[in-house]
Parts: structure tokens; sequence; C-alpha cells
């Protein structure tokens, strides 16, 4: 039985033209082999959903072939049946080239490329074109969340035949992002380059522990694992899964700071500390610093351990959701669970599977205790119906983005579970139709004045006011002053009731103000 994309294309006059040229007796294997079935496997379905672009060729009345390039996010070409595939058609130019050809002829031709690869993929079907009135459900499934412009139809091609070509003569090009992977090895080895010219920091900080800089690894391209031991090896404080410690720095000005990481090594160890760090290129500098810098044998003098996201002292099952670098506390919290016996099970997301740090660990540790969800695969946590199924006493622990950390409340609310939900942010909350104050500095009896547009941190250092600051998100409570006269509006999650309302605390790294003005006790 022929292929079928040799019975569409092997037309007779092609034939003539093979026998002409001495191929017709290699391709008349395409008409007597038995025929592949026209059903997408799943190789065929991962490449056309991977790509953000291909070529269609349609054919107008008058026999004139029309080529046309459609891009898109990828995954824009949907695979929406075993033989079907769509895609969104928005308003473009306006001429209607290829709609109006397929009113006179519906078949249509695609070719899809993956220049990196060298792989080309073959298409041919029949196309029906819909629109939001006729199949609004089927409308909808091809949307693009990212993309909301409205969608005036949509090209729905049933498959009749495809074919993988040969990638002899398809010339390598890469995407920005497949260039970044590419240019890592040379970026690394000039990393190492100016790591001969810049300074090198023997001690850093000013606080009662002291640490050293013991180790490091490279958990994916952008999260590097550090860990601590004390200088004459003897044990740690003990700590308990949720702690953090505040590691010093430098920031983008070369001013002294401190940055808060949670530890993610295992809480029965006393011997060592693990953090780890994920490189934030658009940050304040801290994670840049730590990259940079960090070097082993490096004398650390930090702050005692802290701890506001610490596992509660019951017998109740645990559900560990951790979202990106959101990862470090629960992993933690996971092996302080394991060694009590009590039930539970991690889920963790991220960009992809190879940018989930301690993935290989994880799995080796807890099997079937552990779910990763790849937003690269489209698997993504849906919040209400997992903490649906869990036991009505599931006490809930979340740390990742805020979007993340949003849903879980949603679903936590509408589920009246908000009481057993336990959350820890890693990024400072997003200023939105904000109002201008001023903060009145007591002690040194200055004046500044905040805009709508500056976070209070912003603020002071353009006055050339150094406060200290560890996470910069609220979540450490290491830049907490006191309030001594105004509304503040708090914004952190480090902060207790007791410390707003009784000891008067604010953190400025990012809370604001509800009155016109604040004093601040600094």
């Amino acid at each position: 039985m022929p292929r079928a994309f040799a019975t569409i294309n092997f037309t007779d006059s092609v034939k003539a033209a093979q026998s002409q040229y001495g191929s017709r007796e290699a391709n008349q294997r395409f008409e007597v082999g038995e025929d592949a079935s026209l059903e997408l496997s799943a190789r065929e379905i991962e490449f056309i959903q991977a790509r953000d672009s291909f070529y269609q060729a349609t054919v107008n009345q008058d026999g004139w072939p029309y080529v046309q390039h459609r891009g898109g996010p990828a995954g824009f070409l949907k695979v929406i049946g075993a033989r079907t595939i769509g895609f969104a058609d928005f308003s473009g130019n306006r001429q209607y080239l290829s709609v109006g050809n397929l009113r006179h002829n519906d078949k249509i031709a695609l070719i899809l490329m993956d220049y990196s690869a060298r792989r080309r993929l073959k298409l041919w079907g029949r196309v029906r074109i819909v629109h939001e009135s006729e199949e609004p459900e089927l409308i909808a499934r091809l949307e693009d969340p990212h993309y909301r412009a409205r969608i005036e139809r949509a090209f729905v091609i049933e498959l009749a035949a495809w074919d993988w070509n040969c990638p002899q003569h398809i010339t390598p090009r890469y995407a920005s992002a497949e260039l970044s992977a590419l240019m890592a090895p040379v970026q690394t080895e000039m990393a190492a380059l100016r790591a001969q010219v810049r300074p090198v920091f023997t001690e850093l900080g000013e606080g009662p522990l002291q640490l050293t800089l013991s180790a490091m690894r490279q958990l994916t391209p952008k999260i590097r694992a550090i860990e601590l031991r004390a200088p004459d090896g003897a044990d740690l404080p003990p700590i308990r899964a949720g702690a953090h410690l505040m590691l010093p720095v430098r920031d983008k000005d070369g001013a002294p700071a401190v940055r808060c990481y949670s530890i993610s090594s295992d809480p029965a160890r006393r011997d060592v500390y693990e953090v780890a760090v994920l490189l934030q290129e658009q940050g304040q500098g801290g994670s840049a610093f730590i990259h940079q810098h960090y070097q082993l044998g490096l004398q650390l003098r930090c702050a005692m351990p802290r701890n506001h996201f610490a596992l509660d002292d019951s017998e109740a099952p645990v559900l560990l959701l951790a979202g990106g670098i959101g990862i470090t506390p629960l992993k933690a919290m996971a092996a302080e669970l394991q060694a009590q016996g009590r039930p539970f099970s991690l889920h963790y997301a991220a960009a992809s599977q190879a940018a989930m740090a301690y993935r290989d660990s994880l799995q080796r540790r807890y099997g079937e205790r552990l779910h990763l969800r790849s937003s690269a695969q489209q698997q993504r946590i849906d919040m209400r119906r997992l903490l649906a199924r869990q036991a009505p006493d599931t006490q809930v622990y979340v740390c990742g983005p805020a979007r993340m950390i949003a849903a879980a409340q949603a679903a936590a609310q509408e589920l009246g579970i908000s009481a057993q939900l336990h959350v820890e942010h890693f990024s400072a909350l997003q200023m939105v139709e904000e109002r201008s104050f001023s903060v009145l500095l007591q002690r040194s009896q200055k004046t500044v004045q905040v805009t709508a547009q500056q976070s209070l941190p912003q603020a002071l250092q353009a006055a050339g006011v150094q406060l200290t600051y560890g996470c910069g998100a609220g979540a450490c409570g290491t830049c907490a002053v006191k309030v001594l006269a105004g509304a503040a509006d708090h914004r952190d999650q480090a902060l207790s009731t007791s410390q707003r309302e009784q000891e008067k605390l604010f953190c400025p790294c990012v809370s604001r103000a509800h009155s016109a003005q604040l004093v601040l006790d600094c």
C-alpha cells in the first residue's frame, strides 16, 4: 500500500520526471511499502508543539502557489487530535490571501523547521476555517493566554500525510536562548579570566556566627549550592526546617549588605549548613556577588540562623508546594518530616526539569512522594484540585513566586482552609497605583520624600541613607525599625501582629505608609 505522501505527490508528471532523471526505481519504495499510520506519534507531537513558526502553501483560483510564513510563541500550532492540528488566526495586513485561496481549494502544505537540530517535517492536509460564533470551545483551545488579541478565525487542519525530510542542506541557525546555551562554555571561561582581576575577599560580615565556605556545587546553570561549616569543625547551632541564614555580600554600589537564604540541608545534620543561591541578574547585586566572589575557604561572620517558616508540631499530614528556588526550605522540611515518620508529599514546579535544583537527590530519597511539574511540558499545579484532595487536617507549606502563592491562597480561602496554609515569599510585592509620602528619620532629623514610583529603599538610597537589609522581600525581618509616628502600610511576611501593633516594628524593604508621613527610629 503506498505511503500517503507519495499518493498525494507522485502524480503521473512527477513519475515521468523521476524516470527521466533516473530516480524512479529508488522512489518506488514509497509506493510499495507498508503504509505508516497517519496518526501523529509522540515524536511528531512534541516537534509540532515546540515550533514558533512554520511555512504554509496554498493555491489560488488561477493555479498560482502562495507561500506564507506564520509565527508566534512556541506552541501556538497545537495538536488537537490524532490527525488534527490547528492555530488561531489574527487580523494582519487584511489581504486575506491564504483565507481566500482556501475557500476555493481547501488543500494546504506546511513545512516545520528546527534549524538548530537540522530537522524538517512536512505536512499535507485539508483546512476547515472556524469562527468563534460557530465553535467557541474550539477557539478557546487555540488561544494563547499571553497574547490577548481577538481571534478572527481558526485554521483547523485534518492531516492527509506527513513526512520527515532529509536534513542534508539545512543550515543550522539558532534562537537567542539556544545561542546562550552554546556560548555558556565561552562565558564560563571569560568569567574565570575576570575572576583573576576581581578583588579577592577572604573574610566578610560582622556577626557572631563564624563559618567557612567548604564546598560549592552547580545545581543548575543558575543555581549554586554552598556548604558552610564551623572553622574548627565543631557542631553548628541546631536548627529546624525553614530556618534561614543572612549571608554578607556587597550590593551593586559596593556597600556592605546581607541577603537572606533558606538552609536547604537536612536539619538533623550539625556539621554543615547548605544554601542554594539563584543568580538574579536583574536583582540588587547580592546573588551576583555570591556567584562571583564566594570562593572555597572564604570566612564569613553571620547572624545566628532565624526561622519564620517552621513546621507545626502536630501529627497532621503535610503538603509541600515549591516553585523554582522555593524548593530550598521545603527540601529541609521533607527531610525533617521523613525523620518524624509524618505523612507528606512534595510538589515541585519549575520552568523545566533542567532548572530544578536537587531534582535527582529528591527523586532518590522520596520516590512516589515527589511530584515534578515542568512549565516547558505544560505541566502546572491545579491548586484547587490538589488542595481539595488532601485530608481535612493537612497543613500546607508553600514557597515560590508570587503568582503561585496567590493561587494557593485563593484556593485555600475557597476551601475554607486558610488557617492551614503557611507561605514564604521570595520576591518583593509589586507596587500598584501607590501614593507618595515622606519619612522623617528621628535620629538624624533627615526627611526623605518617597514618590509613588519609588520604593522606600530606593528613596533612602537616593538620599544617601544606608539601612541594613536581608532578603529585600519582607520575609526575614532584618531591616525592621520602630515607627514613632504615622500609619504604616505593612507588606512584609516576617513580623507578627504583636510586633506590628505593640512593638511598632516596620519593614521598610517592602512596606509603605497610609499616612502622609512616617517617623522612624533611625
